[in-house]
């Protein structure tokens, strides 16, 4: 029997790639210990929030269950933001290690059981600015986490070491400039969509959504400045294009398109903003405009099929009726024995003769001589 032994300490470290995730991209989850040790099995987990003790629990992934040689795993069709774990067993006796560290890829997509919305809108604050991140859903419990980097370290934990978490919302001042990801995680071990926020020093930003955009909706994008509510006389740029300038302070789209996506700025009394990138996802169709095309190519599929069957069948019969009209030499072949069983007449038509007076016809009676036998035989004849 083989014993496996735990060593939590050690710890192996995952990465993945890429953290953000992008329509039909795959992740590649990477697990490396550091041991003497090159006979490792190792395997794959998702992390799933656990509020009550402010960790994580994990689960394998459905082919995880045997493990992997590679220490490699890749992920298709991940969507959502999602958190990942790995361990690895093996040595000589086999060891067992503790669990990764956890890490994320991040989605920018909606998730229909959480979201997350900022309020000041828009992904870049002003330095010391009150911010309000609200989590939405069915659950009833919520957190609010940030994963920062800081030098050559990063950093994850939640709302309450930074701000203050009521209830389903996080409140925090922004005290110095920093970028960080910022995610709701339900009771139920949903992730909401993630956020990039960044803090800045400059007096004017550009109000922009913070989540991608669908084809066809509108949006507004607005410029703000320190401490005043609205301004007007506003130029926007986009990809460093002057796209409008007048009296507004705002500039509306009322469908957007592919198009419009792209990085934007604006300028007021000379001033410049910093960019902010606005993303434009492709709208989604629903299923079920689908089913009147699908009964429509069936209807036609159908009454195509019927047609196609009558036509068949009115070909046989009329090749049926045809062979029945043939001749011995037409449809058949030049071989005797095909005709054994077939009776020939020669029916000569004359008058008769009434009995006992010669000569004399029977009116309205016709009379012939058959002649029957095979063909190739002698024919008798019958009166």
């Amino acid at each position: 029997m083989t014993t496996c032994v735990c060593h939590t300490a050690w710890v192996p470290l995952l990465t993945v790639s890429p953290s953000w995730l992008s329509p039909g991209a795959s992740v590649t989850l990477s697990c490396r210990v550091k041991t003497l040790s090159s006979s490792w099995v190792f395997y794959w987990y998702r992390a799933v929030p656990d509020l009550p003790n402010k960790n994580y629990t994990y689960e394998l992934l459905p082919d995880g269950i045997s493990g992997t040689v590679e220490d490699s795993y890749i992920l298709h069709g991940q969507t959502d933001t999602a958190g990942f774990a790995c361990r690895a067993k093996g040595g000589n006796p086999e060891d067992l290690t503790g669990y990764s560290e956890p890490k994320f890829v991040w989605s920018e997509g909606s998730h229909p059981e959480a979201s997350l919305t900022v309020s000041p809108r828009g992904e870049k604050l002003f330095y010391l600015q009150d911010v309000q991140l609200k989590c939405q859903g069915s659950s009833a419990a919520w957190r609010v986490r940030k994963f920062e980097t800081i030098g050559y370290s990063t950093y994850l934990s939640d709302c309450s070491s930074w701000g203050t978490m009521t209830g389903s919302s996080c409140r925090f001042l922004s005290l110095w400039p920093q970028n960080a990801v910022f995610w709701c995680e339900s009771g139920s071990g949903e992730f909401s969509s993630a956020v990039n926020l960044t803090l800045h020093n400059e007096d004017l930003l550009l109000v922009s959504p913070v989540h991608p955009v669908t084809e066809g909706a509108s949006v507004t994008l607005s410029c703000r400045r320190r401490g005043e509510t609205k301004l007007s006389d506003v130029i926007f740029y986009h990809h460093d294009k002057l796209i409008q300038n007048g009296s507004r302070g705002e500039l509306k789209i009322s469908a957007v398109s592919q198009s419009d996506e792209g990085f934007y700025k604006c300028e007021h009394s000379g001033e410049v903003s910093p960019q902010s990138w606005m993303a434009v996802k492709a709208a989604s169709r629903p299923e079920s405009s689908s089913f009147p095309l699908l009964l429509v190519v069936g209807t036609v599929s159908g009454i195509v099929f019927i047609l196609l069957l009558l036509l068949l069948l009115l070909s046989r019969f009329r090749n049926s009726r045809g062979s029945d009209c043939l001749g011995p030499s037409e449809g058949s072949g030049n071989d005797p024995r095909e005709f054994q069983h077939i009776t020939y007449a020669l029916v000569d038509l004359k008058h008769g003769e009434k009995k006992g007076e010669p000569g004399e016809p029977v009116g309205g009676a016709v009379y012939s001589a058959v002649k029957t036998g095979a063909p190739g035989t002698a024919s008798r004849t019958v009166q």
